[in-house]
Formats: structure tokens, C-alpha cells, sequence
């Protein structure tokens, strides 16, 4: 059995990982192929170095997140190697291009993270996992309440709730990245916020977050996006002294910081599940979120672009006693290679 695994961004890089090592002992045959979606060294090539995968087979190097663009190099790949399920991973633009490239190219897809949804159909990425999941013959949940979505959304492809890819990696690399990028401060001392969704990026929004960035009492270690960067050089935002601008991290540094901060403020979903399995109370700079759970235990705050919110959910930041588990036990990787190899004749 042959998979092709699309990916393009850094979160798909660490999700791809423990999936690659289940397939690979599950006797399935890996082909990576890597857009370029997310092509500055420090969000891509670092993947592979720090986490010990496999280089692409493919390297598209196509430098953009259009996927217009990407869907034809994706689709003559997929011609090329004839795989028998294309899988993406997520909501990004990598994962609507592969999605569209297999049904151009007539190959039955697997979609990582299916069923998801925050319920704000103005984030290109919600028209992502709607699109995505409407097209997948395999829809891999994260939990029951994706499945549920799935169901009541009348999807033609099969659900299963499997866990969450990203759970597996976080307890892979946790102590890994702890003991190879130990912090230079005080634990619980300080906060790590990143910024990096196209709606942030962009005044008035962005003006907004770093107001309350500088709000922030404690000191706040900033891993800034290309793109975030510019955007503040472009509209002279200054920064307070407490919030020191860092260049982009590799996923373990990032970890490790993360593991041992008072709280994690930040736009991205990914970190919000991280910043809760770490034990991390979360503040969120969005209205809305497709990982609800970690808002409803109390372990999450959305405070949007507001300066005071972001500021007061941050002094306030706390876990809740006796947190529930969410989003898996870690297994994730290993059912979805096993409901893979179940589609293979005579197995």
C-alpha cells in the first residue's frame, strides 16, 4: 500500500511525524511530499533536522500559499506516483490543494484533524475543513464531538474518532525538547506569545494585540513570523521593553518554552492544544476557536484583539484543578495507519 502525505506548514510537519513512524511499521509505503507552503529555513528544513524525518521525496519549492498554484504540481505528483490515498493534514492551504489535486487525480483522500469547526465562516481555514471533509473518503477525528459534526454535516466519507496526531508528538518530543533546549529563566516567569493568522497580521487588529502585548506585565518572549515582522516594521508599532522580539523558533525550543511559561497567548490552534497538554492556561487572539473544549474546562481564554482582555486573561491565567484529558491518549498515529491498512483487499 502506497500514501502520499501532503504537507506545507510547521504544524504539519510535527503532526507528520509519529504518523510516519506508524506507517512505516505498519509496512506501508510513505511518499512525503513538501509544497513549500512555509518555505524560510527556520519554519520548514528545521522540522526535519530537529525531528529526525525522512526528506521529502518531493520538494515542490513553490514558495507561495496559493493553492491555486500548488494544486497542479500536487496533482502531476499524484499522477506520477499513483498512490492508493493522498493524506493531509489540518485546515491550511496545503491541505486544500492536496485535497483537490487527489480528486483531480481520481485517488481517494485522508483527511487528518476532520470534522473540526469554529463556527466562523470568515477564517479561510473553517471554508478549508468544510471543504476538505466534504471531499475525504477517510475522516479522522480528533474526538466525539468532530464525529458528531461530521454525521449532522451528512459527509459521504467514513469517520473515525482516532485521537489527535498532535498529542503523539507532544508526548514523543516533550522531554526530548526539555533536556536539548533547557530556558534561561525562571519557570512561570514570563509569557510566549506568537502571532501569525493573516486576520492578525493586518491593522487595526494587529495595532490592537500589541497594546495589549504591552499591557503585559511579565516579560513576554515574542518568536515572530516573517510575515508578522514586517508587518510591524511596515506600521512602526513599538513594542514595551517587557516583550522581546525573537526570531522563529524550532519546535522543540518552542516547547520547551512553552512547558515552563505562567501562559501561552497566541492565534494558533496547534498551541492552544499544546499549551494544555503542557499544562499551560492559554489566552487566545481570536473570537473563536475549533479546540472549544480547552475554553470550556476553563483552560483556555478568547480574548480576541481586545488590549485589556489579552491583559487580564493573562494575569488571571490559570489551569483548572484536576484538568480532563482531551483529544486523545497518544494512540492516534497507530489507529489511523491500522484503519489505512484495513482498506487494502484481504487485510
Amino acid at each position: 500500500m502506497k500514501i502520499v502525505s501532503v504537507v506545507g506548514n510547521r504544524p504539519q510537519f510535527i503532526k507528520s511525524a509519529p504518523l510516519s513512524l506508524a506507517l512505516r511499521s505498519s509496512g506501508i509505503e510513505e511518499v512525503v511530499v513538501h509544497t513549500g507552503q512555509h518555505y524560510d529555513h527556520a519554519l520548514s528544513q528545521v522540522f526535519f533536522e530537529e525531528l529526525g524525518l525522512e526528506e521529502p521525496r518531493y520538494r515542490l519549492e513553490l514558495r507561495t500559499a496559493d493553492p491555486e498554484w500548488m494544486e497542479p504540481a500536487l496533482a502531476e505528483t499524484l499522477f506520477t506516483e499513483d498512490p492508493d490515498f493522498v493524506l493531509v493534514y489540518g485546515d491550511t492551504n496545503s491541505t486544500l490543494a492536496g485535497a483537490r489535486a487527489a480528486v483531480e487525480a481520481g485517488i481517494s483522500l485522508a483527511h487528518v484533524e476532520a470534522g473540526l469547526r469554529s463556527g466562523d465562516l470568515s477564517m479561510p481555514e473553517e471554508r478549508t475543513r468544510i471543504e476538505v471533509d466534504r471531499i475525504a473518503t477517510l475522516l479522522f477525528c480528533p474526538d466525539e464531538r468532530s464525529a458528531a459534526t461530521l454525521a449532522e454535516e451528512d459527509v459521504h466519507g467514513e469517520i473515525h474518532v482516532v485521537g489527535d496526531v498532535m498529542a503523539d508528538a507532544t508526548k514523543r518530543f516533550a522531554p526530548i525538547a526539555r533536556k536539548r533546549y533547557p530556558i534561561g529563566f525562571e519557570p512561570k516567569s514570563y509569557v510566549v506569545a506568537t502571532v501569525h493568522r493573516e486576520a492578525n497580521v493586518f491593522q487595526p487588529r494587529l495595532g490592537r494585540i500589541v497594546q495589549g502585548l504591552n499591557q503585559i506585565m511579565l516579560r513576554v518572549l515574542f518568536p515572530t513570523h516573517p510575515r508578522t515582522r514586517y508587518q510591524l516594521r511596515k506600521e512602526k508599532l513599538k513594542l514595551s521593553a517587557r516583550v522581546r522580539v525573537l526570531d522563529p523558533l524550532g519546535y522543540l525550543e518552542l516547547s520547551s518554552l512553552v512547558s515552563q511559561a505562567h501562559a501561552v497567548v497566541t492565534d494558533s490552534g496547534g498551541l492552544q492544544k499544546e499549551a494544555y497538554w503542557q499544562g499551560v492556561p492559554c489566552v487566545t487572539l481570536r473570537p473563536s476557536t475549533e479546540w472549544v473544549d480547552t475554553v470550556n474546562v476553563g483552560a483556555n481564554v478568547l480574548a480576541d484583539d481586545d488590549p485589556d482582555a489579552i491583559a487580564a486573561a493573562v494575569a488571571e491565567a490559570k489551569m483548572p484543578k484536576s484538568p480532563p484529558v482531551l483529544y486523545g491518549d497518544g494512540k492516534a498515529s497507530e489507529r489511523i495507519a491500522k484503519a489505512l491498512g484495513a482498506t487494502m483487499p484481504g487485510r
